[in-house]
């Protein structure tokens, strides 16, 4: 019973919130801390102060850990699960749908203008990450690390998680 209703604790914030996981946080808060009582308000907000200082979507988190601090590792399964099936279920179906009519002359003027914006997009989170890495670790730094990462991804075809990892690394060595 415990796993339903964690289940359905994530699952209907997220199937009727909209705004991605800042917006929704009242709405987990609601079926937390006011109709199960899992925590008080006080270790909720404490909850989500931890939740924003580590990287990741907060919904999934926020999850993760009322979920183990519920039921287990169990718990935070499905707690998780219950907060990405959402998109999930919304997304299988919009890809259904532009399945359906790929040979749609509108799908394929669509999808011709779906790929600049998403260079764009990447253009400039690429130039917002770069420029936090220079206010925060410098220019030496900043360089150090992205001429490092690119010899490593491009000429050894290091796997990216390795990069990030060594990344981390350095800056925990270096710079903190």
């Amino acid at each position: 019973m415990i796993y339903w209703q964690l289940f359905l604790a994530f699952f209907i914030p997220n199937i009727i919130g909209y705004g991605g996981g800042p917006a929704i946080i009242p709405l987990i808060e609601a079926e937390v801390v006011g109709r199960y009582g899992w925590m008080g308000a006080q270790e909720f907000a404490e909850t989500l102060a931890l939740g924003n200082a580590l990287p990741s979507p907060i919904a999934t988190k926020m999850a993760g850990y009322v979920g183990y601090d519920v039921a287990g590792i169990g718990g935070a399964a499905v707690a998780v699960f219950a907060t990405v099936v959402p998109s999930l279920l919304l997304m299988l179906g919009a890809l259904g749908l532009l399945y359906r009519y790929r040979e749609s002359p509108r799908v394929k003027r669509m999808s011709q203008w779906v790929r600049p914006v998403i260079a764009v997009m990447m253009a400039w989170l690429s130039w917002s990450f770069f420029s936090e890495g220079l206010s925060g670790a410098g220019l030496i730094h900043t360089l150090l690390i992205g001429i490092v990462a690119a010899i490593a991804l491009l000429r050894f075809r290091v796997h990216p998680a390795f990069v990030v990892m060594a990344a981390l690394i350095y800056g925990g060595l270096f710079l903190g």
